[in-house]
């Protein structure tokens, strides 16, 4: 469908519309509280239902993307998203607005699965996922500076997801419909234009890190959440920011992330996984706990700024690693709905740790899960070779580096992988038993000696 070079853009599209109801959670939490009848756990309890809704798509349509292609629950999920976030804009009773926003995180959800499965199966999926990140950061940078200056109505930015989802809709008529369309995916065994197995019969594979990974993710993301939730509280209520103000640093934040992820895509695989997202995640639990205990407009800011350039890095290294273990994508929408199921518990969580213990120990509390999580996460990343290739790491059975082999040998600079790479998976390959040798069924080897007949000439 695409070049093996190209950005898939209606993808990228797909990923913004799906990604950006998480991104606008703190001014979307907010709103909801200043302009509704509604306590800041109960704002919360929304925002979480909403992320909620769009968690519940990604588990149920995981394993059907494949069957159903793309361009059908694209259609019908910005549909659900411009429905319901646009309903939920354009009323003021409580109810409709829980409802709506319910109606259009499914949506979203369904955007954001799609998504995920076709990158999943693009040559390069840490490219795509890179622009994808790099678009939503943008597009929500410049919500936040826009949406301060039009009224404080709860509904601003749930019309700015609405709108989006519109304006994407167009694009999906360049997507794949059906099992026509499936994805050819780099090992899939399904070329284009043929139907494969359907993914439901087709075992999952890598497993425990697959699980391992979903697990640790949820969390992640909780704990990410549970912050960027209650961001523009802490930033009006304990850091003494203006609304313009905080609108100022989280689109000044959002920009820093959109640093973040170009230097990420610069430097794709060269330092494989695990190092990105180890200490990556060490970073961000370092800077919630300084945005979380900010009592001055300055360190504010650089909590937030520093937290937002490392957190959509460590991001997209997760999406290419929940991506390389399954090329079917079934990991990475099972890993990004984990994800989402974590971002939809994290309003109120952020909300009841704030309420109850206040916001630095809140981000005491955070900062040391996200500290405990960054070990199984580095193993999974290790495990399922996010190493890269150091000078004598490639190496026969016997010990002797490949790189010293071909230098004895003159073996060709094409046949030995690059210092830098990621080690290539070894792929198992089933042949059937050999026959076993039944005597007398091979001669010995040489010219075979003719039997000698009458009047042959042999003596």
């Amino acid at each position: 469908m695409f070049a093996p070079r190209s950005i898939p853009w209606p993808l990228v599209a797909l990923f913004t519309a799906g990604y950006l109801p998480p991104y606008l959670l703190p001014t979307t939490v907010g709103r909801l509280d200043t302009s509704l009848p509604l306590s800041t756990t109960q704002a919360g309890a929304v925002g979480s239902a909403l992320l909620l809704s769009s968690a519940t798509a990604g588990f149920l349509l995981a394993s059907r993307i494949q069957r159903l292609g793309a361009r059908t629950p694209a259609r019908f999920g910005l549909a659900l998203a411009v429905l319901g976030y646009g309903a939920a804009a354009l009323t003021t009773a409580v109810p409709a607005v829980v409802a709506g926003a319910v109606v259009g995180g499914f949506g979203s959800g369904t955007a954001m699965t799609v998504a995920a499965a076709r990158i999943a199966a693009e040559r390069d999926p840490h490219r795509a996922s890179t622009a994808g990140l790099l678009s939503v950061s943008a597009l929500a940078g410049a919500v936040y500076l826009t949406v301060p200056h039009l009224g404080r109505a709860h509904g601003l930015p749930l019309a700015a997801i609405a709108l989006t989802a519109l304006a994407v809709w167009p694009l999906t008529g360049r997507l794949p419909g059906g099992t026509a369309g499936s994805p050819a995916g780099h090992g899939t065994g399904v070329p284009d234009g043929r139907t494969g197995p359907d993914d439901t019969t087709v075992p999952l594979p890598h497993r425990r890190s697959g699980l391992v990974l979903a697990v640790t993710v949820l969390c992640w993301s909780l704990a990410q959440n549970s912050l960027w939730g209650v961001s523009g509280r802490i930033g009006l209520t304990q850091a003494g920011l203006g609304d313009a103000a905080l609108g100022a640093v989280f689109a000044v934040a959002l920009g820093a992330g959109l640093v973040g992820v170009l230097v990420a895509g610069a430097l794709g695989p060269r330092l494989g996984r695990a190092m990105p997202v180890g200490a990556g995640t060490v970073l961000i639990a370092g800077c919630i706990a300084v945005s979380a205990s900010a009592t001055t407009p300055a360190a504010f800011a650089t909590g937030e700024i520093a937290w937002n350039t490392v957190y959509p890095v460590v991001l997209s290294y997760l999406i290419g690693l929940a991506a390389s273990l399954d090329p079917r994508g079934r990991w990475a929408v099972l890993v990004g709905s984990a994800s989402s199921l974590g971002t939809s518990a994290g309003p109120l969580t952020g909300s009841v740790l704030s309420a109850q213990a206040g916001y630095p120990v809140m981000g005491l509390v955070l900062g040391a899960g996200l500290l405990l999580l960054a070990a199984p996460m580095t193993a999974v990343a290790l495990h399922t070779g996010g190493r890269p290739l150091l000078p004598g790491a490639i190496r026969r059975r016997g010990g002797t580096p490949a790189a010293l082999v071909a230098a004895a040998t003159g073996t060709p600079s094409g046949a030995v992988p690059e210092v830098g790479a990621v080690e290539q998976p070894v792929v198992e390959i089933d042949v059937e038993a050999p026959a076993v040798a039944v005597q007398g069924a091979y001669g010995t080897a040489g010219p075979r000696q003719a039997a000698a007949t009458p009047g042959s000439g042999t003596g």
